[in-house]
């Protein structure tokens, strides 16, 4: 059995595509770059970080996008006809007054790493698109329409509208077709498929937070009308039904259910393997409990389905509550590379899992200057929206140990360099070396950012030398400290959060 989540940590939003006999999943991003990773394997058991779509910044600007904004749900699939890949993706610019500014674009390549097309404008009426080639050679694009107006159910329904790959354009203007499968409320996240006679229309119902679901409606004409599944939700970590179509919160953390392990699950897309099996990938999240704080954030699971003899998508074993282990395929085991817990920055490039907020890691760390290290060049505060020269990891357990080795002298106070357990740029603990004025020497102290209020822990200020020095931090499930030391020194100084 496989436990889940598939892919730990930051990871949400998944939509998996195959092509012959390789998977591929992408996720969101958000504001971190490079944007949408692909994850790939040929078992369905083996995954590797495969690859990103959006890695030129010149095609996508995230810079002054506010945390949380960027790039949301990708769409990835595949045309046989074409022998394209499509990915279809949003950038949300603003939610202020809970508008939603999203602008929708597609991008096609030959080879999944790529090179990819410029991207095509699609729309702005909504988010979490997504494309579906038809039998015919016409393509549809879905996506939710998010409804502003006064008086009407929020966030909206699902619409539809042609896309012409002659034009590059959509053609007309979306129109509604889906206004959800349960009365849950808070649609999103459709995707569109076709088995048989059926087109079959996959959403997320519930909202993202503790009632998030899947559903399903199946119509014999693209337009509909689609009839419900009986069972809806088909998958969920709440199966109790509850009716909130007029409550446009999303969170929900009245639906918390203390017998699942996987909470918050919806958001899906699935796929067949040559033989027929039939595989989910959803969204979910693994909170602390009592607080119900989602410290890793949105995670990444799999569940393994099977069709009904009347055609409907079934969860094996049965039920709809998400499960923690699922059955692997029949396919052969194919293990794939693994990302290193150690760099030593030895290679010509960057690793593949280093990211930044909003900019290319690469436009501020060089590992081709000093062989061996990687020489990081200071830009803005860690609190702002544009160019931060943060080079991060994603954290994928709350049980770890981070250390590395640093040579850094700095001239004034406005210097300063560490190692920083990053949220976003409100919220994060940074152990730095700094300059400072009051002890007219280099020194190390901690910062805490909660919501945006800054504290400097002036009791943890220490005179430091100008040599290597080593910074640790330490997961402990919801505790947390930093340590450092001199790098000939056999003790450690340890400050506690």
């Amino acid at each position: 059995m496989i436990k889940n989540p598939i892919f730990k940590g930051f990871n949400p939003d998944p939509c998996i595509c195959r092509k012959g006999d390789d998977y591929y999943v992408v996720v969101s991003s958000f504001e971190w770059f490079p944007g949408i990773p692909i994850y790939h394997s040929k078992d369905l058991k083996n995954w590797e970080l495969y690859t990103h779509v959006l890695t030129d910044t010149k095609k996508v600007d995230l810079r002054k996008l506010p945390s949380a904004k960027g790039i949301w749900a990708p769409c990835l699939t595949y045309c046989e006809d074409e022998e394209l890949f499509y990915v279809v993706y949003g950038v949300m610019n603003s939610m202020n007054a809970r508008y939603f500014d999203v602008n929708n674009y597609v991008v096609t390549a030959k080879d999944i790493k790529g090179p990819w097309s410029e991207p095509v404008y699609l729309h702005s009426s909504g988010f979490d698109a997504s494309m579906f080639h038809d039998n015919d050679g016409r393509k549809w694009v879905v996506s939710l329409e998010w409804e502003t107006r006064a008086g009407y159910e929020k966030p909206g329904a699902i619409c539809m509208v042609e896309y012409s790959t002659k034009k590059k354009c959509i053609i007309g203007y979306p129109k509604r077709i889906w206004s959800g499968g349960t009365d849950r409320g808070c649609i999103e996240a459709p995707h569109l498929t076709k088995r048989g006679e059926y087109y079959y229309i996959m959403c997320a119902e519930g909202g993202t937070g503790y009632g998030h679901s899947v559903t399903m409606g199946r119509a014999k004409e693209v337009w509909g009308p689609y009839e419900k599944d009986p069972m809806n939700p088909i998958l969920t970590s709440v199966p109790r039904d509850f009716n909130e179509r007029q409550d446009s919160d999303h969170l929900k953390p009245k639906y918390f259910n203390p017998e699942s392990k996987l909470q918050k699950s919806g958001h899906a897309s699935y796929i067949e393997t040559p033989n027929g099996q039939v595989y989910l990938v959803h969204l979910c999240s693994r909170p602390f409990v009592a607080e119900l704080r989602c410290t890793l954030g949105r995670e990444t699971a799999m569940q393994k389905m099977f069709w009904t003899e009347d055609g409907w998508l079934r969860l094996e074993g049965g039920g709809n509550l998400a499960k923690e282990y699922f059955e692997p395929t029949n396919l052969p085991e194919v293990k794939m590379s693994q990302i290193p817990n150690f760099d030593d920055f030895e290679n010509d490039t960057l690793g593949i899992e280093y990211y930044a907020p909003r900019i290319a890691p690469e436009s501020f760390a060089d590992v081709t200057a000093r062989p061996g290290y990687v020489r990081i060049r200071g830009q803005e505060s860690r609190c702002s929206l544009n160019e931060v020269s943060i080079l991060a990891k994603k954290l994928t357990t709350v049980y770890a140990t981070i250390t590395t080795k640093m040579e850094f002298t700095p001239e004034v106070h406005q210097h300063s360099a560490g190692l920083i357990m990053y949220y976003d740029n409100m919220n994060y603990i940074y152990l730095r070396k700094y300059y400072s004025e009051t002890l007219k020497h280099s020194a190390i102290s901690v910062i805490y950012l909660e919501n945006g209020g800054k504290t400097e822990f002036l009791n943890t200020r220490t005179a430091v030398d100008d040599q290597p020095i080593y910074f640790r931090l330490v997961v402990d499930g919801r505790k947390s400290y930093f340590e450092w030391m001199y790098w000939w020194w056999g003790r450690t100084n340890r400050y506690n959060k």
